[in-house]
C-alpha cells in the first residue's frame, strides 16, 4: 500500500520555502489533527529550521490563517475557471458550480479531502479562521444572485452542492456514479426551470 502522506524527504521539494511549509502543516492537520501541530512539527515536516519556519509564520494560529487562506484562494481560482469555461447567458455561474461539482470527480475529491481536515481543524481551533472560506463563498453566492434565474433555483443548487461536499466531509454517504449522474441530471433540470 503507498502511502499517501509520504514523509517530506521522500516528496519532491517544493518552489519555496513558504509553500513547503504550508504543504507540511496540511500534512499533519490532515494525518494528525490540529492537536498535533505545533511550529517544531512542521519545521520538521517541511524540511526547514525553525527559525526558517518562524521567519514565514510565527505562530500556530498564523499557520492555520496561511493554511486556509491558500484554500480560499484555491477554491475561487477553481471556481473562476469553470466559470470561464461556461458559455454566456442566463445560469452561467450555476452551470460553473454544476461543474465544479461533477466535472472533475477526482479533483474534486481531493479538493474535498483536503478541505475537510483543514476546515475541521480550523474550526475547532477558532471558528474565525474560516471567515476567508466564508468571505469566497458570499462572493460565489454573489454571483448567483446576478445569474438571471428564478429565486431560489440558483440556492438551491448551491446548497445542493455544498450537502453533496458536506456529506463527503463527515463521511455520511458517497453517491456511486448512477447516483451522481442522476443528481446532476435532477439540478440541470432545476437550473433550466429557473431560467
Amino acid at each position: 500500500m503507498v502511502d499517501a502522506n509520504p514523509p517530506a524527504a521522500s516528496r519532491p521539494p517544493a518552489t519555496d520555502a513558504r509553500t513547503r511549509i504550508l504543504d507540511a502543516v496540511e500534512v499533519i492537520v490532515q494525518a494528525r489533527g490540529v492537536a498535533a501541530l505545533t511550529l517544531d512539527a512542521a519545521a520538521r515536516e517541511a524540511g526547514v529550521s525553525k527559525g526558517g519556519l518562524l521567519y514565514h509564520f510565527g505562530s500556530k494560529e498564523a499557520l492555520l490563517v496561511g493554511l486556509l487562506a491558500r484554500l480560499a484562494t484555491c477554491i475561487e481560482t477553481e471556481f473562476h475557471e469553470d466559470l470561464a469555461r461556461q458559455p454566456p447567458g442566463r445560469g452561467r455561474t450555476t452551470r460553473a458550480m454544476l461543474a465544479r461539482t461533477f466535472d472533475h470527480p477526482e479533483t474534486v475529491s481531493e479538493l474535498h479531502q483536503r478541505a475537510a481536515a483543514i476546515f475541521l481543524a480550523a474550526f475547532h481551533h477558532d471558528p474565525a479562521l474560516l471567515d476567508p472560506i466564508r468571505e469566497v463563498f458570499a462572493r460565489i453566492r454573489e454571483k448567483l444572485s446576478e445569474d438571471g434565474l428564478r429565486p431560489g433555483h440558483a440556492l438551491a443548487v448551491m446548497a445542493a452542492c455544498d450537502g453533496f461536499f458536506m456529506s463527503r466531509i463527515f463521511g455520511m454517504y458517497e453517491l456511486d456514479g448512477e447516483e451522481q449522474r442522476a443528481f446532476r441530471t435532477a439540478l440541470t433540470s432545476l437550473l433550466e426551470s429557473g431560467t
